[in-house]
């Protein structure tokens, strides 16, 4: 729908942004899961497959936040360990750890909510993700 280049637009114009899910995932150069189609390239880094982790996949279902930025907005009032509702079968791998402000374990360390600058990522389900949840989504509409 071309709506690539205004999400950028409005991403650089200093807009705040909130993707969620796949939507975390857009803001990366690329995926795995369409080798042929760029990403935004709002943040540095690649999505990938869980792949070889023993895990089952889809990750589906709850899990908990290991908070790895204590200053990021989104998380602001969240507890460390909370638990989240995740739906995925790709993950991002940020070139730039820097832009992790918390991690889950699932077979691996992967990037679960990702902050740069006016610019966030959840791969989880905030919507699904109850009490957590709600207060993310207060803290985005806050900002």
């Amino acid at each position: 729908r071309n709506l690539s280049a205004a999400i950028v637009d409005l991403i650089k114009e200093g807009k705040v942004f909130l993707g969620i899910c796949l939507g975390m995932q857009l803001l990366f150069e690329g995926s795995q899961e369409a080798e042929d189609t760029l990403g935004l390239g709002i943040l540095s880094g690649q999505v990938k497959k869980f792949n070889g982790f023993q895990v089952k996949v889809p990750h589906m279902g709850w899990n908990q936040l290991k908070i790895t930025d204590n200053n990021c907005r989104l998380l602001k009032g969240i507890p460390d360990n909370s638990y989240v509702y995740f739906c995925h079968s790709y993950y991002p791998a940020p070139q730039d750890d820097s832009v992790t402000a918390a991690t889950c374990d699932y077979g691996i360390n992967f990037s679960a909510v990702v902050a740069k600058g006016n610019c966030f990522g959840a791969q989880f389900h905030p919507e699904k993700s109850q009490e957590m949840g709600l207060k993310m989504l207060k803290n985005f509409v806050e900002m």
